[in-house]
């Protein structure tokens, strides 16, 4: 089965930054997109960026221009490099691969943004 392990979350004051991985245990070509949500206490969970097989990426609006997905096929991993981090950052943050009609979630890593 495909699993997905997350990790590099912690604690960072505001403006600081951190680097999630997500490890596949798959060829991270086989699937669709491999990215990442995220969840706020008491919020949904939601959205935030996702890598194609081709490369092409894709961000939700609050945090273009601050986070960065990126790949190393080599190490079947994806990277989410996260700078300028707010409080509204925090939350749990989990890696998602998809292929059609499927979606692989990993367990999730805190990251909480606070002074």
């Amino acid at each position: 089965q495909v699993q997905l392990v997350e990790s590099g979350g912690g604690l960072v004051r505001p403006g600081g930054s951190l680097k999630l991985s997500c490890e596949v245990s798959e060829n991270i070509f086989d699937f669709n997109t491999v990215g990442w949500h995220r969840q706020a206490p008491g919020g949904e969970r939601d959205f935030v960026a996702s890598i194609d097989r081709n490369g092409r990426t894709d961000y939700e609006d609050s945090v273009k221009g601050r986070f960065t997905i990126s790949r190393d096929h080599t190490k079947n991993t994806v990277y989410l490099q996260m700078t300028n981090l707010k409080s509204e950052d925090t939350a749990v943050y989990y890696c998602k691969a998809n292929i059609p009609f499927r979606h692989y979630w990993g367990q999730g890593t805190q990251v909480t943004v606070s002074s």
